[in-house]
This record gives C-alpha cells, sequence and structure tokens, in this order.
C-alpha cells in the first residue's frame, strides 16, 4: 500500500472485541485534534478500491470506559482524513426475544439516555440546530442490510437503540421499561457518535451485533461481560466478512440527507465552515 498523504474516504470504529479486521498491509497513524486525542491511532488499509481508516473506539486495549470516551476526537479524526462514510459496528444487549443473541439489526432509531457528554461541535456563536429526525444513513442502511443478507446473517433491518451511560449495566427495571417501549437494543456507545458524524455531514450507519438477552427478559440469566465477549467472539467472522462486503460494494452517499445537512441547520448565515 503507498499512501503518501494520509487520507481515507470509509471510517469503521471498532467496539467491544473487535479491534482489526483490515487485511493486508496496513499503516498505522496519529491524528491530533483540537478536542484532544482520538480513542488511539487510526489503522488505515485498502479495501478494493477504497482507503479505509479504523478506529477502536474503547483503545486497542479497551481501557477506555464507554462514558470516558472521546467521541468528538474520534469523529473529527475521521472528518480530517477526507472521511465521508462510517459504519459503527458495536455489541449490544436485546430488549426484545425475538431479537437473539448473533442476530445483526441495523437501526434506525436511537434514544439518548446518557449524561455529561460532550456531544456538539457547535457551541456558538453561530447557533446550529442539527436535525436529528432520521439519524443514520437510509442509503448505507439499505446496503448493510443487502450485505448482511447476501452473507447469510440473520439481520432486522430496523430497530430503536437505547444509550445508557454505562459502565453499569441496566437494573431490572430498568430494561423492563426500555423493553416496554418497543425499543429492540441497549447499548453504551451510540450516542454521541452517530449524532456527532451527522454534524460533521458524514454518512453513519450502525450495526449492532446482538451478543445478550438484557436484564428485564426474566427467562434469560443477566448479562456478564466474559458472556458478551464470548458470543461477540464467536461471531466476528461474521462481521468481518460483513464489513468487507459492505466497503467493497461501498455505494455513493452523496445524496444522503446527511451529507448536506448543514445547508437547513444554521440559525444565521455566514459563518466559516469547518473544513475549509
Amino acid at each position: 500500500m503507498n499512501i503518501s498523504k494520509p487520507s481515507a474516504t470509509v471510517g469503521v470504529f471498532g467496539g467491544s472485541g473487535f479491534y482489526s479486521f483490515l487485511p493486508g498491509e496496513t499503516r498505522e497513524i496519529k491524528v491530533d485534534t483540537p478536542y484532544g486525542a482520538p480513542s488511539d491511532a487510526i489503522t488505515l488499509a485498502t479495501v478494493g478500491d477504497k482507503t479505509v481508516a479504523f478506529l477502536p473506539r474503547h483503545g486497542k486495549n479497551h481501557t477506555i470506559p464507554p462514558h470516558k470516551i472521546n467521541y468528538r476526537a474520534n469523529l473529527w479524526a475521521m472528518k480530517s482524513l477526507g472521511v465521508t462514510d462510517i459504519i459503527g459496528p458495536n455489541a449490544c444487549g436485546s430488549l426484545q426475544s425475538h431479537v437473539k443473541p448473533g442476530d445483526f439489526v441495523v437501526c434506525d432509531q436511537f434514544v439518548d439516555r446518557t449524561t455529561g457528554r460532550a456531544d456538539t461541535f457547535y457551541d456558538g456563536p453561530i447557533v446550529t440546530h442539527v436535525s436529528a429526525a432520521e439519524p443514520y444513513c437510509p442509503i448505507l442502511r439499505e446496503h448493510a442490510i443487502a450485505s448482511c443478507r447476501a452473507e447469510g446473517i440473520t439481520v432486522h433491518e430496523t430497530g430503536t437503540v437505547v444509550v445508557i451511560n454505562g459502565p453499569r449495566f441496566s437494573t431490572k427495571s430498568e430494561s423492563r421499561w426500555f423493553g416496554s417501549q418497543g425499543w429492540e437494543v441497549i447499548n453504551m456507545t451510540q450516542y454521541p457518535e452517530s449524532y456527532l458524524a451527522r454534524e460533521l455531514e458524514i454518512a453513519y450507519v450502525n450495526i449492532s451485533l446482538i451478543t445478550d438477552f438484557d436484564a428485564g427478559l426474566d427467562e434469560h440469566a443477566a448479562v456478564t461481560n466474559d458472556e458478551v465477549l464470548a458470543v461477540f467472539s464467536a461471531n466476528l467472522d461474521n462481521l468481518r466478512r460483513v464489513l468487507l462486503h459492505m466497503i467493497e460494494g461501498m455505494p455513493d452517499t452523496s445524496a444522503s440527507p446527511a451529507r448536506s445537512v448543514l445547508s437547513s441547520s444554521r440559525f444565521e448565515k455566514g459563518g466559516l465552515p469547518l473544513f475549509g
């Protein structure tokens, strides 16, 4: 691989138990941001005709808990490399009996239950309200679903992920409450990661790998870290195949709503762009 100037068009955030998937020759780079250091060095590789940037959101040695991830630095680093599309796989719990461990869910909505996280790039003076009504890119969602099916993976085409602060897991009462709302998935990192991508006009798709049933499903035992990682590890090959399938056939997302969201989000016009 010959990359004279660090750049990439596709970004991938790794989650629990998933720290490297890129084939062939790779190159690690460090990226400075106005928001501090990203979670780790970024690995660059070529997949088909795409240059891919991979960043483990918890760090390679899983030293960063979900409530301490520097989400703004991670997203800014991707944007500064030229990334236009991000795939965000992660380990998640199920809130519904029909969504089983080993299944994939391509979420179309999130519910934010986090607190205290830096969750916007726009602190003024230009007031900017970026819509989160449809937080995930429809083009990438369709592509992710098709890629899962092509690889023989059981996939749920829609789903709402409720994002809790962590690092603790939910109580049974909390889990039952979340499930009673009809939400399918529970996770600790989808917010603000997915929303910050949108603020930077990056198309983003989530793939939730279900590792366990959450505590509120009484017929199932409460989750443990060992169980989560065991299921995740068993399905790593499935995830690698889906990701490589997606990247090799990556669609054009220039028409994605995310790619032009700032044109209708600024309260006042005339401010300097984030990236000129």
